[in-house]
């Protein structure tokens, strides 16, 4: 089924987000006590608080926001293949989704578009919309799940993939990277760093980076997983 897939047709995409505030203190009132709530669930010893792991508040759409979405698709100029990687990036959340909207609007919500990105239906896809709908943008098709079966949603995870029904164990980008032989997009700075090169050193551009990296990772992974040969530094343009 892979091979049928036209990889043209695909927008891998890749998120990166940061906690609400710079710290604990800095939180909405409204929302510091839920996020306290929060905290006493997913603490992992007995000495954490809310203060302690606030670090991780930016993994939930609820107590986070997004600071970067990097996308990239593959198109063929001049008989060679090559992909195309965009990142939107800034403060203003909201403006950041809208631009990301308008493009998925405009090339990407067709009947045979696919999203792409890895473990992007337990994190990526649901975290943008929700956050889309927080900041008051409508949702283009390939993000509204409503009233669709399972089979129906145009979404592809090459973390889902990889585990053909095993649902045991999570198999991060990295590894499956090095596995492949394709070049790993963690030599600068990884996912548990990215709130402190936001909110302390104020470096978008470095955070852009770093997710561009993800994305040309997740698009050489499915091409493997197509048994195709990988893309080759020629083949990559940022724009």
């Amino acid at each position: 089924m892979l091979k049928n897939i036209n990889i043209q047709n695909i927008l891998f995409l890749d998120i990166e987000t940061v906690p609400i505030a710079a710290n604990y203190e800095a939180m909405p009132e409204n929302i510091k006590k839920f996020w306290n709530r929060k905290a006493e669930i997913i603490k992992k010893n007995e000495g954490d608080t809310p203060e302690s792991i606030f670090d991780r508040a930016g993994i939930y759409a609820e107590f986070g926001k997004i600071v970067c979405i990097s996308v990239g698709f593959i198109k063929t100029i001049d008989k060679s293949e090559v992909i195309r990687i965009k990142s939107y990036y800034r403060d203003d959340e909201k403006q950041l989704l809208q631009e990301f909207h308008d493009l998925v609007l405009k090339y990407f919500n067709k009947k045979e578009s696919l999203l792409c990105a890895h473990n992007g239906k337990e994190f990526d896809f649901p975290y943008i919309a929700r956050r889309m709908l927080i900041n008051g943008i409508d949702l283009p098709s390939v993000f509204d799940f409503a009233a669709k079966k399972p089979w129906e949603i145009p979404h592809l995870d090459t973390m889902e993939l990889w585990k053909f029904g095993d649902y045991k164990n999570y198999t991060s980008l990295d590894l499956l990277a090095a596995v492949f032989n394709i070049a790993s997009p963690k030599d600068d700075i990884n996912g548990a760093e990215v709130a402190g090169v936001y909110w302390k050193d104020n470096d978008l551009e470095r955070i852009a980076k770093y997710c561009q990296k993800d994305v040309l990772t997740v698009a050489q992974l499915l091409l493997r997983y197509q048994n195709k040969p990988l893309l080759t530094e020629e083949q990559v343009v940022f724009i």
